[in-house]
Order: C-alpha cells, then structure tokens, then sequence
C-alpha cells in the first residue's frame, strides 16, 4: 500500500521512534511522516529524521508540496529542498535497473499486513455485532476555527457536527486511551446555567487520578455531547462558550493534557437523522482513533471508558454504556471510578 503523502513537523516530544534507525526522535526536532493506508483504510504516520528518510519514496517529488512544509524555519525548508534534489539523483542514477531488492514500499506492505495480524484480534474487541468499523471521510480542508456562526476558542476547531481539541500542550497519543465522559462524570454541572465558571470538580479524586493516568501513559481523551450548540441558533456563541469554557478550565485545573471532542448534532428523538458522532454513536471515537492518533493502533484491552449515563432509575439515558458496549471497551461509571 503506497504512501499517500508525507508530512513535516517539529516533534512535539522525544516519544516518537524513527522507522529507520529506531531511535528516539529529539523533542522539537524536525521529522518527516510517510502516511500510508492499511487494509482496513486506517492511516499510519511512519516518522523519521530528516537524514533516515528514504529517498527513494516516489511521493516526494516536491518539497514545498510536503504538508507542514510552510510552517518550518527557513533553514528546515532549505534541508527539504536538498533531500528532494538527492532523491532526484537517485532516481535518474537507478532509472533501468530492476533488482530483486525489497523496496521500501514492498516494505511498508509487509509491515502493514503484519500489523493488521496482530492486531485483529484487538480491532474485532472494537467492533459490535451491529456497527461495522468504516474509515470516517476526512480532510484538513473541511476543518474549521468557526462552528457555524460561532467562533472557538484558539487551538480548538470543528469538523462536520463536532468541535474537537486536537493538540493539548503535552499530549502524547497512545495505545492506551482513558476515555470520559464529562458532565455528570467529570464536572458537575446543571442544564439550567450557562457560563464558563459555572461547574465544580464530580469528584475530589480526579486531578491525582488523571495525573496518574498521564503518568502511566495513557492519553486521556474526552467525548461528550452537547446539541444545545446545535439548538441554540440565535445564542450558538453563547452555548459554545460556556461549553469550551468549562472544558478549558477543567483541563487547567486538573493540570494534564486532554484530547477533546464535542458532539454537537442532534439524537433520534428530534425527529431528525439521528448524527453519527452524538453517543451512543461512535463517530466521535472513530475520528480519533483513525485521524489523531499517530497511527497507533489502540489496545482495546488496556483502555477504558467511564461515563454516568448508564441507563439506570435515575440517569437520564444509556448512552455512555452504549458507546462503550459497541467499541469493547470496559466501562465504568463515575462513583465506582473515582470513588465517593
């Protein structure tokens, strides 16, 4: 499965591992991402240094067409432009010569199908019996800094029906996700109010336990839904501000790094198309586990969800049970989680 492209940026710590050499990357260091596509259409970012890049890859042909490549020092661009002259070298000093050599394309085929073998097992547990995993369409193109009429706060951005924070200052993506829901589990907030403030902790325990998940290197990721966003047409701002208000300085109290996403379609009993990302659909989870995760294939046995609406008396829907029920991944609802 060839590359489709091949992006550029400075890493954002020293966790990522070079594909070639097999050492770590240097945090802030500059690498290069071949993107390729495994069988089941899910994208793998292959990252490398600058010097261990094959050039022989036929997907760069032109360095300012790399993705990320305007957002580099002067300096970094000129060292892209050296490596696309070699690889043009390259590839007229080796024009008529068929060797039996594996090319790193055959290479990235084979390595590709063994991933998928081992972990199948892991991506059936991520699958129900009634929702077959797809590949979510999506491009960088449709990414918005506006939801509608209603600007985000900075960092964060919309796709489609929800509002996502791709990139917390120190998060590092992971095999291991620790997935919350967060009012009812991780704030305790009321639909009568609005406002950024208007929230307190669910629970005493949940900086050190988040903490403590960050430590043990889980990434800790957030989906929640929040149609007001939607339903608000003529206070829209008003409904995303109190609603990123709250997660922003709910990340900010905890003092840990937490991917976001915000559902902000509508459920089946608006009379309307029920939307794919609201729990207990599992768009929300698709788009971070295919699109904002480094490729790192999710160890559904070592991650979790925790969330309050689990269909008992006195909970107002099942849909955190059912979004975990049709991922396989373990759930637990807040009191038992973080405890009284």
């Amino acid at each position: 499965m060839a590359a489709s492209r091949i992006v550029a940026e400075y890493a954002k710590s020293n966790r990522s591992t070079c594909k070639e050499c097999s050492k770590n990357i240097d945090g802030g260091a500059l690498r290069l991402g071949l993107v390729s596509k495994d069988p089941r259409g899910y994208e793998i970012k292959k990252w490398h240094h600058l010097s261990c890049f094959p050039t022989d890859s036929q997907q760069l042909f032109s360095a300012e067409k790399i993705q990320g490549f305007s957002t580099l020092k002067i300096s970094d661009q000129e060292s892209l432009k050296k490596l696309e002259v070699g690889r043009h070298k390259q590839v007229k000093d080796s024009e008529g010569c068929k060797g039996n050599k594996r090319t790193h394309k055959e290479s990235d085929v084979a390595e590709i199908a063994e991933l998928d073998e081992k972990n199948s097992k892991k991506l059936k547990l991520s699958t129900s019996s009634n929702e077959a995993v797809q590949e979510t369409a999506f491009s960088i193109s449709d990414v918005k800094t506006k939801y509608k009429d209603a600007t985000l706060l900075p960092k964060w951005k919309a796709f489609q029906t929800i509002i996502f924070l791709e990139r917390d200052d120190g998060l590092h993506d992971s095999s291991k996700i620790a997935a919350f829901d967060f009012d009812g589990c991780l704030a305790n907030t009321s639909v009568k109010r609005t406002g950024p403030d208007e929230w307190k902790l669910m629970y005493p325990s949940i900086p050190e336990k988040l903490q403590n998940l960050y430590k043990d290197d889980y990434k800790l990721v957030i989906f929640t839904n929040e149609s007001n966003i939607e339903r608000w047409k003529n206070k829209r701002q008003v409904a995303v501000d109190s609603k990123l208000g709250r997660l922003h300085n709910f990340i900010e109290l905890v003092k840990v790094p937490i991917q976001v996403f915000v559902a902000c379609g509508l459920g089946k009993t608006t009379g309307q198309t029920e939307d794919p990302f609201r729990k207990p659909k599992t768009g929300m989870w698709r788009i971070m586990e295919q699109h904002f995760n480094s490729g790192i294939p999710i160890d559904m046995d070592k991650s979790f969800y925790v969330g309050d609406a689990a269909g008992r008396k006195n909970d107002h829907s099942d849909a955190d049970t059912k979004f975990a029920q049709a991922l396989g991944l373990k759930f637990y609802v807040p009191e038992d989680y973080f405890g009284a």
